[in-house]
């Protein structure tokens, strides 16, 4: 499956506020933004994945260690909401920040809930310095649709630099030939 122009679209991401790395404390997380983004030039639908009991600190370092504690434990925490007309969508976005060179739990948890074979998938995540790594490697792992070029930003351009952020998603969107 390949045809892309006119697909139609759904960006599911896993976006945190709170206190973040390079940026301070935040609002809106850095992956609801560009997850923004790719949704109004798009037209894809969003839909945001939480977790149930949202148990995460909003200090950094500890998120950062309870992320890790999750990682090792290889949780799956329940998750809010049902895209009960997923068969619809041809392409799906998945978006996150990059914690611990690995995707948050709970995106394990949304992939694990669908049905991705015959869908195009659109890696998307925020980091400081580690880049999207092999995370498009295991959402395919998962998911096992057709996996498109994935993207990677830094979570200081996404919050501070909106016109960055948005020139990059754009030649990103051309380059996997949704734009």
């Amino acid at each position: 499956m390949t045809k892309l122009k006119n697909s139609k679209i759904l960006i599911a991401y896993f976006s945190r506020g709170g206190e973040q790395y390079s940026v301070g404390n935040i609002i809106e997380g850095n992956t609801s933004i560009i997850a923004k983004i790719i949704a109004g030039k798009t037209g894809g639908d969003l839909f945001e994945i939480k977790v149930t009991q949202d148990n995460y600190p909003k200090g950094y370092t500890e998120l950062t260690k309870y992320a890790q504690k999750e990682k090792k434990e290889n949780a799956r925490p329940e998750i809010i909401g049902r895209i009960e007309n997923f068969s619809d969508y041809d392409t799906i976005f998945i978006g996150y920040p990059n914690w611990w060179s690995d995707l948050p739990m709970p995106v394990y948890t949304f992939l694990e809930s669908y049905d991705f074979s015959n869908k195009n998938i659109a890696p998307f995540c925020t980091h400081e310095g580690s880049g999207i790594g092999r995370t498009a490697s295991y959402i395919q792992n998962v998911a096992k649709g057709n996996l498109l070029n994935g993207f990677a930003i830094y979570g200081h351009t996404a919050q501070n630099d909106k016109a960055e952020a948005d020139k990059k998603v754009m030649e990103w969107l051309q380059d996997i030939k949704i734009r």
